[in-house]
């Protein structure tokens, strides 16, 4: 290695956050959280449920402490636009995939909403071979790819609404939106909704719009991360507890702050719950923030720690 590209190399440093990204079409999850992790220069990273290179739309990055939280996010319900293409079957269920049935599209509005409404609530779904779903080690796109078919056991999966956003039965284009939780896929509703009218469909497009209480309004495309600089795209970051801003909150003074933050348990006058949030609550002065500390559980008046963050960790959150 050269002098030259030595002194070019930016060190990493520990960053705590989280980072909503609006993901480009064509990139791999993967892909767009190195991008971003190397103009962060972020020491640690990982993102909260990959979306396919067809897909844009939300992202949320984790850096540093906020890794903690990830599962939260990635078990958090999920919002998406799709767009369908009615009348065509392709041999992947989206737009990448070779045309092996086309025909005519004869659904009005009604008919349209009644196909939808058939699929909310929950349903059994067999996940698509194109996808990234383990078999023996090995994803099932890469069974597909050599030609090979694997079966599939069904999934359970909720979808709680599907709203008919457009159709253009011109152009036999239909869009919905779709909240879901973890693990629906998108593409095989969008081949049942189609399977339903009776003229097959396939996705032609997708756009993750939410992910538990997180918005893709509050989201940055890499461009704008790009044209940053330093100080900007750092307070870009969030807090890590925006992953589990729907857990119920507990606020602890500062010396049983500190003793939690070491894993003991502490008494508290709580009704159990499965899962919270817990705080440093400061001396004074009585609006100043509170500090992240982790999440928990409470059993038989127990705050029992769960995820901690390090003292360091606290510190550097933002």
């Amino acid at each position: 290695m050269s002098p030259s590209s030595l002194l070019l190399r930016q060190p990493r440093r520990a960053l705590h956050g989280v980072l909503l990204l609006d993901k480009p079409l064509g990139w791999t999850s993967n892909d767009a959280l190195q991008k971003a992790k190397g103009m962060l220069r972020a020491e640690k990273g990982g993102h909260t449920g990959t979306l396919d290179p067809l897909a844009t739309g939300l992202l949320p990055l984790c850096f540093g402490a906020a890794t903690k939280f990830s599962q939260a996010s990635l078990d958090a319900d999920k919002r998406y636009t799709a767009t369908l293409k009615l009348g065509q079957r392709t041999s992947t269920g989206d737009r990448e995939g070779d045309v092996i049935a086309t025909r005519p599209v004869s659904a009005d509005c009604e008919a349209i909403t009644a196909a939808c409404a058939l699929f909310v609530g929950t349903i059994d779904q067999v996940p698509p071979m194109h996808s990234a779903l383990k078999h023996k080690g090995r994803a099932l796109y890469d069974y597909a790819r050599a030609g090979i078919e694997v079966e599939r056991m069904p999934r359970r999966v909720t979808i709680h609404s599907i709203t008919v956003v457009s159709w253009q039965a011109d152009a036999g284009e239909l869009v919905i939106d779709v909240q879901c939780s973890k693990g629906t896929y998108i593409r095989t509703l969008a081949e049942d909704i189609g399977q339903a009218l009776g003229c097959g469909a396939h996705l032609a497009a997708l756009r993750r719009t939410g992910s538990g209480a997180l918005r893709i309004d509050l989201a940055i495309t890499l461009e704008q991360l790009q044209s940053f600089n330093e100080a900007e795209r750092e307070a870009r970051l969030l807090r890590p507890d925006v992953l589990v801003a729907a857990w119920p909150a507990v606020h602890l003074p500062d010396d049983e702050a500190g003793r939690f933050l070491t894993g003991l348990r502490r008494r508290v006058t709580l009704a159990d719950a499965p899962a919270v949030r817990v705080y440093r609550r400061p001396p004074e002065p009585p609006d100043a923030p509170c500090a992240f500390l982790g999440t928990a559980h409470i059993t038989a008046g127990e705050l029992i720690a769960d995820r901690l963050l390090s003292p360091i960790e606290v510190q550097d959150s933002p």
